[in-house]
């Protein structure tokens, strides 16, 4: 009984030393939660705009939005992605650094390398329907192009990012159809589901 108990104690320690030669595994889910913070202050700030330019975002899609108004939700999108990105790395060396694993190295890398490519796609098709006017659709393509930035890249780093990806996709897609509710869902899925998920993360892996 013991030899077959020590068997598989063998067989889970060279499973988890594969898991970290193929994965990055040190995201922290304090990341999330921050990240989840940071996109409910920016949707608070967005919405206090809205009200004070007269903008009713559920019935106001076909309108012109002025140069000014698109700068403004640039800039806040942009503070928004600054820190969530900033969060993100600061907890993530915190939680490499308690696990004595190296921040950067070729599964960060290829980490990087595959949400990089959805997101910089995602990056450049909103750009281009902001170039042709078509506000209202941005916000779903950005849950749409984020999610598959996690589904690309879950497999270089923990699991449960599949299912937070293909959520914000589902939910992107929603968005799509019903764009009136764009902004509430965008809220929802970069406010709400990256604390939800954060939580469940950090409670998982670091408690």
């Amino acid at each position: 009984m013991n030899q077959q108990q020590d068997q598989l104690e063998a067989l889970h320690e060279i499973r988890n030393i594969m898991d970290r030669s193929s994965r990055f595994i040190s995201l922290s889910g304090l990341s999330g939660v921050f990240a989840g913070l940071s996109a409910l202050v920016g949707a608070a700030v967005v919405k206090w705009y809205f009200s004070q330019q007269n903008i009713n975002y559920y019935s106001d899609q076909a309108r012109n939005f002025s140069q000014e108004d698109v700068l403004f939700l640039l800039a806040v999108a942009l503070g928004v992605l600054v820190l969530a990105f900033g969060t993100a790395a600061y907890f993530t060396a915190r939680n490499a650094r308690k696990k004595n694993q190296r921040t950067w190295d070729n599964q960060s890398k290829r980490l990087l390398a595959n949400l990089a490519i959805p997101l910089a796609t995602g990056g450049v098709f909103c750009a281009i329907l902001l170039y042709h006017g078509i506000l209202y659709l941005v916000a779903p393509a950005m849950l749409v192009f984020y999610g598959l930035a996690l589904l690309n890249g879950s497999k270089y780093t923990l699991g449960d990012i599949r299912y937070l990806g293909i959520i914000e996709i589902v939910i992107g897609l929603v968005a799509c159809v019903f764009v009136g509710y764009g902004l509430m869902l965008w809220t929802l899925g970069f406010g709400v589901l990256h604390i939800v998920y954060g939580a469940l993360v950090y409670f998982k892996y670091e408690r």
